[in-house]
């Protein structure tokens, strides 16, 4: 790819070389015939290097990495930037305005790609997107949330077939990095096909900010674009703990219906037949216990209790070591927690 300083075009719009702009990129219009944009932050540095684009919200309700691209912004290092950055803070508008997950098609638009120019509103956005920013990228980091009621510990999804992926995982500073091969139609499956390297940063809740997870994820990203040679090295700084890697993954499942009560935390080792939780009826006249499959880290969960049978309650990752391993989450996590906000008050 072409990695001159000369001006960057995205929309129409010409970025000089050490300047910022926002495009604001037509995507669709509303019932009233109002348009709707996708808003594009270009940082174009004065020398030149990688393209990077950072994306959230492609879930329209997945908000933490909208703050997290907000605060990655405000940065004052970015004015010294070698290449190019393209953050897109929210990338599925209209599900965003709905807090919702989906589009207004009921489409998920992470299973949308790569879309075409004449389809719904799902793939006519998705193709956008990928030719107006994923395709004029070398690398990306797609920031993520679990799914509303079933918080995530902060992980890195990658395929770490690709040596180059596993590279910058390690370099971003999530507690977990997860051995994860892209599903198909999502934005990862294309940048896969592509040669694109994408990093997938899973963290909290739906519609609920985390303060820890978003300052992992304001870091991570930073540690990335040094790593990439965008930003200068940081000072003289302790080495973080070594990041869990996890070769694969498994859901334990409701037995049946009824009321959850768990008895296990994120970040939690567990063992293979250990009881994770117990679903029974309101009158405790049925008790049926929630068995691991796994000696394992509890990676997600349920935070609802009721829940019918073959619900997905606990998210096991398969590591060496649990008990090790889940020691190095507490002390990501508590590192993280004491990170510079840059002045940034935190979110209680």
């Amino acid at each position: 790819m072409d990695t001159g300083a000369g001006d960057f075009e995205l929309g129409g719009v010409r970025i000089a070389p050490g300047s910022r702009r926002t495009v604001n990129l037509q995507t669709a219009n509303f019932y009233t015939n109002a348009p709707v944009h996708l808003p594009v932050i270009v940082q174009h540095g004065c020398t030149p290097g990688p393209k990077l684009f950072v994306s959230a919200a492609l879930h329209g309700d997945e908000i933490i990495g909208v703050e997290i691209i907000r605060r990655l912004l405000k940065l004052p290092q970015l004015a010294g930037l070698c290449g190019t950055l393209l953050a897109v803070p929210i990338v599925n508008v209209l599900g965003f305005m709905h807090q919702s997950r989906y589009l207004p098609d009921r489409r998920d638009l992470n299973r949308s790609f790569p879309g075409r120019d004449g389809g719904s509103l799902a793939a006519r956005l998705a193709h956008m997107f990928l030719r107006e920013v994923v395709g004029r990228c070398d690398y990306g980091i797609d920031l993520h949330t679990g799914a509303l009621h079933r918080p995530n510990l902060p992980q890195i999804r990658a395929d770490f077939s690709q040596p180059e992926n596993l590279r910058l995982a390690r370099a971003f500073g999530a507690p977990l990095l997860v051995n994860s091969l892209p599903t198909a139609g999502t934005l990862r499956e294309y940048t896969t096909e592509k040669g694109i390297h994408v990093l997938l940063y899973e963290s909290g809740e739906a519609l609920r900010f985390d303060e820890v997870c978003i300052r992992i994820g304001v870091q991570g990203v930073q540690n990335v674009l040094r790593i990439l040679g965008m930003l200068p090295e940081a000072g003289v700084t302790a080495p973080p703990p070594e990041p869990v890697v996890a070769q694969n993954s498994v859901w334990s499942r409701a037995p049946g219906s009824g009321i959850l009560r768990t008895q296990v935390r994120l970040g939690d080792a567990v063992q293979k037949g250990q009881t994770l939780g117990m679903v029974g009826d309101p009158f405790g006249d049925a008790e049926m216990p929630v068995s691991s499959p796994i000696d394992g880290l509890v990676i997600g969960r349920l935070n609802l209790p009721l829940v019918y049978e073959g619900d997905a309650l606990f998210h096991l990752a398969q590591v060496d070591a649990p008990g090790s391993a889940a020691q190095m989450v507490d002390q990501f996590e508590i590192d993280a927690a004491s990170l510079s906000g840059d002045d940034e008050p935190p979110i209680v």
